[in-house]
């Protein structure tokens, strides 16, 4: 019975394959656009990695910043150098609020300064996060606590902060940067994959209800990006990874992926998936036939478990 009904979802999602494509030339061609000139964007993780590019992105389209991440002095050098490549420019000096999203009850008050720094936020990147490397039968739950609290709680308290005077000003657009384990789930990533869901999840249900408020809600999903995500992730046992793993060090480039989340705010785009061609395929075989991914994901996880055990 199962295969019959993967059968009948694969033959059904040819046409709907179809419309997707139709809506998406609609969007590109027809949608409004949004207009990035002078727009208020804050940008959560932005010392380094994908956050710092996107930083460079907005501004240089011509955005005024809210900077927050937990590292000033990486924070403080970004602006810097933002600052001396449009000097004389006219651009806007960036605002920097340090903020620890693991310490979620100071958050409310961070957004407060977040605010006051322009008066409002026309765009929110929830771009913050933390990774994660191990064996689930051997993660202590404080892991699993520490990555929801990271990848998850955390933006929906920052979003909840900030979600009223959009509501108010009936404008604005909120970005939340997932990941292709938003959609897939991989061997050895269970704390990482589940936070990833969780955020998928909840910013979907959010589009459907703030769409009213003329509020925006993209969810960009990237793969590997060459940053030094891998290194800071922590390992079952709350231990850093400290590893650079050869898929993160083949990533896409900060700036191409950071160039997609621009373009996905312009475009008003509610979903995208930045990946090579078969990730979209995992993707597609996940949803028409979850039997032979999940096959194929017991098979990486042997494997994997095998090179763990060579490294021991």
């Amino acid at each position: 019975m199962g295969i019959r009904a993967n059968a009948v979802w694969a033959v059904l999602g040819l046409p709907f394959s179809l419309l997707s494509v139709f809506y998406y030339i609609y969007v590109y061609c027809c949608k409004e656009k949004l207009m990035l000139k002078d727009k208020v964007v804050f940008i959560t993780g932005a010392s380094s990695g994908l956050g710092a590019a996107c930083a460079e992105a907005f501004y240089t389209a011509g955005c005024r910043l809210v900077l927050s991440g937990r590292n000033v002095e990486k924070l403080n050098l970004l602006k810097v150098r933002m600052e001396k490549s449009k000097e004389g420019t006219g651009f806007h000096s960036p605002a920097i609020v340090t903020m620890d999203l693991e310490d979620l009850p100071s958050i409310k008050e961070k957004v407060k300064e977040v605010l006051a720094a322009f008066g409002h936020v026309d765009i929110l990147i929830n771009n913050a996060g933390k990774s994660y490397r191990g064996v689930a039968l051997h993660t202590k739950l404080e892991v699993d606590k520490m990555l929801m609290d990271v990848n998850y709680f955390a933006h929906v308290e920052v979003t909840r902060a900030i979600l009223p005077q959009m509501v108010e000003r009936k404008t604005g657009q909120i970005v939340a940067i997932g990941s292709v384990q938003s959609r897939i789930a991989i061997p050895h990533r269970t704390s990482y994959a589940a936070s990833k869901h969780a955020m998928q999840a909840y910013f979907d249900v959010l589009r459907s209800e703030v769409a009213q408020y003329n509020i925006g809600v993209s969810v960009v999903n990237p793969y590997y990006i060459a940053t030094n995500l891998s290194t800071n992730a922590v390992s079952a046992d709350g231990s850093a990874y400290g590893k650079l793993d050869a898929n993160t060090k083949a990533g896409l480039q900060p700036e191409y992926v950071a160039s997609k989340v621009v373009s996905c705010v312009v475009n008003r785009t509610s979903e995208l998936t930045v990946a090579p061609p078969h990730i979209d395929l995992a993707i597609a075989l996940r949803a028409m036939s979850p039997w032979l991914f999940f096959k194929i994901m017991e098979r990486r996880a042997k494997k994997e478990q095998r090179e763990m055990n060579k490294d021991r």
